[in-house]
């Protein structure tokens, strides 16, 4: 909030700036239409790419090319005059002089601005101080900008002006769309590996008449048609399940999904999961699966498995290490949870910890809590958690050596979770036994509790095989591997609250 009052009040000292610059070059746009020049051109063909140029320079000296981008630089130097064109892959030197385009070509380019979307015709060369350039020989307006780019604006920099302004940010910070360029790479990677494996890809509905699959707050939305309430899937998990009871034996969706939370640099109520679900496997497969997964994407998009991340380097070679939750806990807080035998007891320990809860917490919430309080931060290299306990485990299979837990894991990397998974509980007795207890909680007023699902028990009875699921944060796993302190990074247009103008 204070950054974002900061750039109100430079805007306003810079509005009569700004306002003029845009004036001067509606004033060209009206000169450009008098000179019956298109300033809005259409179609052009373009041949090279400038990293091409740049990385065959010596198979493409003194061949003709034809590039298209965005003017970045423009240096007037009488009848020979230099800029520089942008476009996705990078940035060239163009040369323009008088003699080779003409007195209308130089006219046109000198009355160019920055920001001005242009493509030339031209022969590559090496100028005399060594630098790759194209000698344009044709020259032509295909976008007129009529504001100024942020190059001296104040607010460049400005982190909400960024996200705000994304479009901005993608042309005046190259490393800003490399990120973008490596999550679409990321998200390539995972699927082309899910599809190689005999995964087949799916989609299921977005707008859902009951929300399931996690514990958390929906949007609502209303069909008008059908006079419906409607709710943005939190998960895509019970209708991925349902897909299991068909026989499609192995499906995974990229998905968006939505949630009704709080924004940080961890959390988006808009974001992207990969999640999937394998017949006749469990939890144990998940975790072969996740490590395989993530450990091929780093060596293939980056080349190592040595991520460097906000001053640290993750190693993501397999094995990852594996803790029960109960051992984290031991391990970072030093309390035995094992030895604590009643609700009253844990809430307690939690007291001790200073840590409020609700007075009717049960031991398996009050592990839960400890654990996302004070072991979560020291969990920095690759770790799966598991066994998790069964009242905020609505949907994994009990553990047969301890049914207050269950067979499940997450998996933490520098102190975030970056997947869940579990061994899918497939006994519709045990799973609407449990969704009552959860429509208990949500009468008692937890907004997150999961829903009744009727549809869904019912076609468990049909039977389900055996299965093992995971859920991967497509958003945080891109934080990581592109080195991202926030969430808002890796999301081309992050939820933002409305600027008061």
């Amino acid at each position: 909030m204070v950054k974002e009052k900061e750039y109100e009040l430079n805007l306003a000292d810079d509005a009569n700036d700004l306002n003029e610059l845009r004036r001067v070059r509606l004033n060209k746009l009206d000169e450009l239409y008098a000179q019956k020049v298109n300033p809005y051109g259409g179609r052009f063909e373009v041949t090279h790419k400038v990293e091409e140029i740049l990385n065959n320079f010596e198979q493409l000296e003194n061949q003709s090319t034809v590039i298209a981008g965005r003017l970045m630089a423009k240096r007037i130097h009488g009848k020979a005059s230099f800029g520089n064109i942008q476009d996705l892959s990078g940035q060239i030197q163009i040369y323009v002089r008088k003699n080779d385009v003409g007195e209308a070509g130089y006219d046109l380019f000198s009355r160019l601005d920055m920001g001005d979307i242009i493509g030339v015709q031209g022969n590559v060369f090496r100028t005399k101080r060594g630098e790759i350039s194209v000698a344009v020989q044709t020259i032509t307006l295909l976008a007129k900008s009529l504001r100024p780019l942020p190059e001296k604006w104040h607010g460049l920099k400005d982190v909400d002006l960024r996200y705000r302004q994304r479009y901005l940010d993608l042309i005046v910070n190259p490393e800003v769309r490399q990120v973008f360029i490596l999550r679409s790479k990321i998200i390539r990677n995972l699927r082309r590996q899910l599809d190689n494996m005999g995964f087949l890809e799916v989609e299921t509905p977005m707008m859902q008449t009951i929300a399931g699959g996690a514990a958390a707050r929906p949007f609502t939305t209303h069909h008008n048609a059908l006079n419906l309430d409607l709710y943005l899937r939190i998960a895509p998990e019970l209708y991925l399940k349902r897909l299991l009871v068909g026989g499609l034996e192995r499906v995974y969706e990229i998905n968006r999904s939505f949630r009704n939370e709080g924004i940080s640099t961890k959390h988006n109520p808009e974001f992207t999961m990969l999640e999937l679900y394998q017949a006749y496997a469990d939890y144990r497969d998940m975790m072969d699966l996740a490590e395989q997964l993530v450990s091929s994407l780093a060596q293939e998009v980056f080349g190592t498995l040595a991520i460097p991340y906000q001053g640290i380097t993750i190693d993501l070679t397999p094995p990852w290490d594996r803790l029960t939750m109960l051992e984290a806990i031991e391990k970072y807080v030093g309390l035995d949870f094992s030895r604590v035998a009643t609700d009253a007891k844990a809430r307690d320990l939690a007291k001790e910890l200073d840590l409020e809860l609700d007075a009717q917490a049960t031991k398996g919430t009050v592990i839960n809590e400890i654990f996302e309080a004070l072991v979560e931060p020291h969990l920095v290299q690759p770790t799966f958690v598991t066994n998790h306990p069964i009242e905020i485990s609505p949907l994994a299979k009990r553990n047969e050596i301890d049914p207050n837990y269950t067979d499940r894991f997450e998996v933490f990397i520098a102190g975030r979770e970056i997947a869940n998974a579990f061994s899918e509980l497939n006994d519709p007795i045990d799973q609407k036994d449990r969704f009552m207890k959860q429509v208990e909680k949500r009468v008692a007023g937890d907004q997150e509790a999961h829903m009744m699902d009727e549809d869904y028990i019912q076609a468990l009875e049909y039977g389900m095989p055996p299965a093992g699921g995971m859920g991967i944060g497509i958003d945080r796993l891109i934080m990581l591997l592109t080195n991202s302190a926030s969430i808002r990074d890796v999301i081309l247009f992050p939820t933002m609250r409305p600027r008061a103008d």
